[in-house]
């Protein structure tokens, strides 16, 4: 019998997708689930965004260019110019989302076998394409009594090996939410360039920073023009995560070209969707006073909330739309399953994400839970409700 490859039976399942089926079967019995599990913004996309597709005189729907269309892209040059990152339309590949952003990074960057370096907890993804590409997540353990914070540069350092090519990191983070500094990102690309390592920087929450100004690894200086691969989307930023469109960014030529050659192979990025990316790319800087002041307020009430929930541990996260407690229970996994198949308050439940699938060290994470506050005040409310009363009465809750 024909056999699946290695790379399949090694790709792991969704961290935060892998328990649908338990929530399919709550919703059959008549419960409702909150949907804490994946960051899937409610915030409406922006209508003049959606026009833009939808008012599209088009005829035939061409390929565009393999980089994405001219104006898309001199338009996105216009964006990263607004946030303070000079680059130009010739510095940037638009992709089909972060995703193959972030595929196109490892496929340009490194060689099957090589090692690259990321801070764990990490976005689960990451590890589907390091093995889709044949590369080595190496993880770095931040802890959560530190709310996550950058691990030592010296233990990030002890792990480099003749196989490392890169370090990775999601700034702010997800899955904690946690904003790295400007003086964490200097020895991070001063460990880079000690090393002849690439830095990719995956920004894809730069508008959600609440408490500290967004730093990007392109602010660095001249350094980072060698060393920096930007990895983007407006899946987020404009909740627009249907779109499927992001980009990465670079003033590296090497790593441009190398990308540009996968980008070709593909043909072209989406055709609708960059029309919306371009409409997105022209809304008035303050579209984001709303969207931001929002998630903030949510940050607050739901980590509010779980802090008094008794024996729950909660760093506040300083962006993303992304918290990362630890709660007082046996395994996080089975957490999640029993609160889906038998647990309900007032006919009500969560769907939330196992810390375990942003892990890479096997046994780390068992306590500790991602959820995304991605829903209305009153919604954050009763999943917190429903999440106190469950924390109460489930059967291996730790003291």
């Amino acid at each position: 019998m024909p056999q699946v490859s290695s790379r399949g039976v090694a790709m792991p399942m969704s961290p935060y997708r892998k328990l649908t089926p338990y929530a399919d079967a709550a919703k059959a019995r008549g419960t409702k689930v909150y949907h804490l599990n994946i960051g899937q913004p409610d915030i409406e996309t922006p209508p003049a965004v959606m026009a833009a597709v939808q008012q599209a005189n088009i005829r035939v729907l061409e390929y565009s260019h393999g980089a994405g269309n001219l104006s898309y892209r001199q338009k996105l040059a216009q964006y990263y110019q607004r946030v303070g990152i000079e680059v130009s339309a010739t510095e940037i590949i638009v992709t089909a989302g972060g995703s193959e952003a972030i595929l196109f990074a490892f496929l340009s960057c490194l060689n099957p076998g090589d090692e690259v370096i990321v801070p764990e907890p990490y976005y689960g993804a990451y590890t589907a394409f390091a093995i889709a590409a044949g590369v080595h997540i190496v993880p770095v353990t931040a802890h959560i009594e530190t709310g996550f914070a950058l691990p030592p540069i010296a233990e990030l350092e002890a792990r480099i090996t003749v196989r490392t090519k890169a370090v990775l990191l999601c700034n702010p983070n997800n899955p904690t939410g946690y904003v790295y500094t400007r003086r964490e990102l200097e020895e991070l690309l001063a460990l880079c360039e000690r090393h002849h390592l690439f830095l990719l920087s995956d920004e894809a929450y730069r508008e959600f920073c609440y408490d500290a100004p967004y730093v990007s690894a392109l602010h660095l200086g001249p350094a980072a023009e060698e060393h920096v691969v930007l990895l983007d989307t407006i899946s987020k930023r404009y909740s627009a995560c249907g779109a499927r469109i992001g980009a990465l960014v670079t003033k590296n030529k090497a790593v441009y070209d190398a990308a540009f050659k996968f980008a070709q192979m593909r043909v072209s990025p989406p055709g609708l969707a960059q029309l919306l990316g371009e409409a997105a790319a022209e809304l008035p800087e303050t579209y984001f006073d709303h969207t931001k002041a929002e998630y903030q307020t949510r940050r607050d009430r739901m980590v509010q909330r779980l802090q008094a929930i008794p024996g729950v541990q909660c760093p506040v996260p300083g962006g993303a739309f992304y918290v990362m407690p630890s709660l007082p229970i046996d395994d996080a996994e089975r957490f999640a399953k029993w609160l889906l198949e038998e647990f309900e308050h007032l006919g009500q439940t969560v769907m939330l994400s196992p810390a375990t699938g942003f892990y890479a060290t096997p046994g780390i994470g068992r306590q500790e839970v991602r959820l995304a506050y991605v829903l209305s005040l009153e919604a954050i409310d009763a999943a917190m409700d429903c999440l106190a009363k469950a924390l109460e009465i489930y059967p291996g809750r730790q003291q």
